[in-house]
């Protein structure tokens, strides 16, 4: 997937955690992109906006241990 024109934003929960960030774009057609902002030039995750919306949900949930 070519993620050039991918829009890159850091997630607010990131500040103060030691460089652990997590950077979204959602700007790109039909598909949201994760990655790693200590690795930006490494593998991004790509999930459709369902998908995306299915974590948001299971994480607003608690259903995963951070």
């Amino acid at each position: 997937m070519d993620l050039t024109h991918a829009q890159w934003r850091k997630s607010t929960r990131s500040a103060g955690n030691e460089g652990e960030c997590v950077e979204v774009s959602t700007n790109l057609r039909d598909v949201i992109a994760i990655r790693d902002s200590k690795n930006p030039t490494g593998p991004a995750l790509i999930l459709t906006p369902a998908q995306w919306a299915d974590l948001l949900d299971d994480i607003k949930k608690g259903r995963f241990t951070f």
